[in-house]
């Protein structure tokens, strides 16, 4: 059950962050890729900084925060390669 909890926080967050940094989803497939980066990218830096986010909430917070840097650096790698 909790690899659902998983999809579900991924695709949740993968669509936040695209309506948070570019105003619209990229689709169910990418939503989910960068919810699951994003949690992941989100847990090392929370981590980083010595915070701790438990629960459903704390999971998507922390995905949607990881998920909205990944998209930021990936913005700020295609504007440097001309994309």
């Amino acid at each position: 059950m909790s690899f659902i909890w998983y999809i579900l926080i991924g695709i949740a967050s993968g669509f936040v962050a695209g309506k948070l940094m570019r105003g619209g989803g990229f689709g169910l497939v990418v939503n989910l890729i960068v919810g699951i980066i994003g949690g992941v990218l989100g847990g090392w830096l929370f981590g980083l900084v010595g915070i701790t986010a438990g629960g459903i909430i704390g999971s998507l917070i922390t995905s949607v925060v990881g998920a909205v840097v990944l998209l930021w650096i990936v913005g700020i790698l295609s504007r440097s390669t001309g994309h």
